[in-house]
């Protein structure tokens, strides 16, 4: 995955997340190590995300870590605390802000329902099964 990819990604995973219940101001940046290395920022203002492909030199907290650590946060498989205290991801600087993105909210991928076609001809017909009769063998 190149650095490119990387950002997109994260970029796509927060555009739908809802970060309204994080009240405060926080700038996190983000060191990808081995493939795909780079920095990038995700700042959270006013319950708004913004991921941007630069440094952020006045950022709060630093988080160093893999692309396929990343792509698990930002698929939401894996929470930042967990990530941290697992070493999958190391912090300098606030831990604070840094624990802050796990109070973002991901949307669930919608599911599609499709009706099969069974079920759909079953619903249009309306007709009665006929009555039974009760009737006894006789010996």
């Amino acid at each position: 995955m190149t650095y490119e990819e990387i950002v997109e990604k994260v970029k796509e995973a927060y555009s739908a997340a809802d970060a309204s219940g994080v009240k405060e101001h926080a700038a996190v940046q983000f060191n990808i190590q081995g493939e795909g290395e780079g920095a990038f920022y995700l700042e959270i203002n006013d319950g708004k995300i913004d991921v941007q492909p630069f440094e952020y030199f006045d950022r709060d907290a630093t988080v160093f870590t893999t692309a396929a650590t990343l792509q698990e946060i930002a698929d939401n498989k894996l929470d930042v605390v967990k990530a941290f205290t697992t070493g999958k991801i190391h912090i300098e600087g606030n831990l604070g802000k840094a624990a802050l993105l796990q109070n973002v909210k991901f949307k669930a991928p919608e599911k599609k329902t499709e009706e099969k076609p069974a079920a759909k001809a079953a619903a249009k017909t309306t007709t009665k099964a006929p009555a039974k009769k009760n009737c006894k063998k006789k010996k």
